[in-house]
């Protein structure tokens, strides 16, 4: 008698994999209208996000996006962003889901596979996200909170390598073959998680990714019809979230100040 087979799973990045834009940047309008950042630098994160979208964004780039993620959020109170986000979580991220994310993660799930998505973004960001899409578990970066408060430390963060660990750290939780589970991303950055898998997927893969994903005879998917969740399934009633999703408001600030600097300093030597 042969051996009960093992457990599966499908791994998926969360933004341009299964959301049509960043989740850093989505929220900043919200904040900005309950006083946590200026007018000025929701339009500097317009303009971050369409560069993210154009060309993504490399190693370098996401340390800054961490430092200043732990600058700007330090003193922030949980309960005034708990608050924000209550009222507009389903209202943004719902218009945003890719249709072709959401028909692989019923496919998976109708072969019996776990889905878990594993995002750079704030744990109690991805949490009611993956709520929505029916997600069994998720992986994300964790802020440390003192009496209500951001202290700017990061107790975890869940980028590159650190994807990579968390998903053998499941798989040896849970009993998951390794070799029979997907996984699915956007960014070079997420190559050691894709590597931990035995069916790697790049979906609308930044230029490096691609490029590996050709070297390497890896499936290259494009997702370009953003859906509104509610016409594809039911979604839960909405609910508060926690603090960490400022923490995604926080780092598209971060990464607008810093990609509109860089992008002044190349015009400048150019002009």
């Amino acid at each position: 008698m042969s051996p009960a087979a093992r457990p599966t799973a499908a791994f998926f990045d969360l933004d341009k994999t299964i959301i049509a834009r960043s989740s850093t940047f989505a929220f900043s309008r919200e904040f900005q209208a309950g006083g946590l950042i200026s007018r000025g630098a929701v339009l500097r994160s317009a303009y971050a996000q369409f560069v993210y979208m154009v060309g993504g964004a490399d190693h370098d780039q996401m340390e800054k996006l961490r430092q200043m993620m732990s600058q700007l959020c330090a003193g922030w109170d949980v309960q005034t962003v708990t608050d924000i986000v209550a009222d507009t979580l389903h209202n943004i991220v719902d218009p945003l889901v890719y249709d072709e994310a959401v028909g692989l993660i019923e496919e998976h799930h109708a072969a019996g596979r776990d889905v878990i998505i594993v995002s750079t973004s704030g744990a109690e960001m991805v949490e009611p996200i993956g709520a929505m899409l029916g997600a069994d578990h998720v992986v994300a970066t964790r802020m440390e909170v003192a009496d209500g408060k951001y202290t700017g430390k990061i107790r975890f963060y869940a980028y590159a390598e650190n994807k990579a660990k968390a998903v053998n750290d499941l798989a040896r939780k849970r009993g998951y073959d390794l070799e029979q589970c997907y996984a699915y991303s956007d960014s070079i950055t997420d190559l050691t998680m894709l590597e931990s898998v035995g069916h790697p997927f790049a979906v609308n893969p930044d230029k490096e990714l691609r490029r590996t994903a050709r070297e390497r005879d890896w499936p290259i998917l494009v997702f370009e019809r953003p859906v509104a969740l509610g016409s594809r399934m039911k979604l839960p009633p909405a609910k508060p979230t926690l603090a960490a999703l400022a923490i995604a408001g926080a780092a598209g600030v971060g990464a607008a100040l810093w990609v509109s600097s860089r992008r002044a300093r190349r015009d400048h030597l150019s002009a």
